[in-house]
């Protein structure tokens, strides 16, 4: 599914995308094409992308070419989504510790239509954290680990 999604290869065009993209939500969905979750998630971004280019913008990024973005957000389990507004990172506080990045497939299109649909509006009134509008249920669970603590 991630064929009708752009893709981007390198840091400079991630740049771009970020800086250049105006009035819209940025999505990077960071991970692997050939990942089985990547591609479910990735069936969900493509089939809303349409329905959601009014407010984002969907791009695919394989964490093996880009990977000072990797270890700049701290991408240790894939899928990642990222999101961005008017070149500002826009955080989410999905009831876990890590604000940065969706962790995880979404379980359904209506949570990631949801989800964008408040980013979009909060980042609209100037803010750069918003509350997810996901069911607790639905957020995947992931452990934070950190070393040399």
């Amino acid at each position: 599914m991630s064929l009708f999604l752009p893709k981007l290869t390198c840091k400079k065009d991630i740049d771009e995308v970020i800086k250049g993209v105006a009035e819209k939500v940025v999505v990077l969905r960071f991970g692997r094409d050939e990942d089985s979750i990547c591609l479910h998630i990735d069936e969900i971004l493509s089939k809303t992308a349409h329905d959601l280019s009014n407010m984002a913008s969907v791009y695919i990024v394989d964490v093996d070419k880009v990977p000072i973005y990797t270890r700049y957000f701290d991408i240790s389990y894939i899928p990642s989504t990222v999101f961005f507004f008017n070149g500002q990172h826009m955080k989410v506080d999905y009831g876990s510790p890590d604000h940065t990045k969706f962790i995880g497939s979404f379980k359904t299109k209506h949570d990631f239509m949801d989800l964008i649909e408040v980013i979009y509006r909060g980042a609209m009134r100037g803010k750069m954290i918003v509350q997810s509008p996901i069911d607790p249920q639905n957020i995947p669970k992931f452990d934070l680990l950190y070393h040399g603590i």
